[in-house]
């Protein structure tokens, strides 16, 4: 069952008539899977992208190769490379997209441990990114950031 802002997120979607679309790397499609759970899912989910491997961000997304080289898979920049990309394909009113570290052996560092989370949304009025370190299981994180996500979202929608 979704969380309660993943449900009032998408109520208030739907009440502004937008849709939204994912591009997940971190979280896997838990996202997009969370947002089809909603009883709003037909009026607001467009779709997503899981492009967890750097090959999808690279192949399908059309991130440049020396993007992800230059600032890690998991970063701001190539998060938001990703949510541009995303938009384009889904024509959405919002388009998400999330990187980041739930388990160790990726891009961490000391300034960029396990549970670092990048998140950017396109809005029709702007581009927000947004970085959390969150705590607990791949799982909890995953959850954390989904829950981020869509509070960001219901912030972002307000007038």
């Amino acid at each position: 069952m979704p969380s309660d802002i993943v449900i009032k997120c998408s109520t208030v979607l739907a009440a502004k008539g937008w849709n939204i679309a994912f591009a997940e790397s971190a979280t896997g499609g838990r996202m997009s899977a969370e947002f089809s759970l909603t009883e709003e899912s037909g009026k607001v989910l467009r779709g997503g992208i899981t492009c967890y491997e750097v090959f999808v961000k690279e192949q399908i997304l059309n991130v440049p190769h020396a993007l992800i080289e230059k600032h890690t898979p998991e970063s701001a920049q190539v998060t938001q490379k990703l949510a541009e990309q995303a938009a384009k394909i889904f024509n959405s009113k919002i388009t998400v997209a999330i990187t980041g570290l739930t388990t160790s052996g990726g891009s961490e560092t000391k300034e960029k441990p396990v549970g670092t989370i990048f998140i950017c949304i396109i809005t029709p009025k702007e581009t927000k990114n947004h970085r959390q370190v969150f705590k607990g299981s791949a799982e909890e994180i995953v959850l954390q950031a989904i829950d981020e996500a869509a509070q960001l979202i219901v912030d972002l929608a307000r007038d």
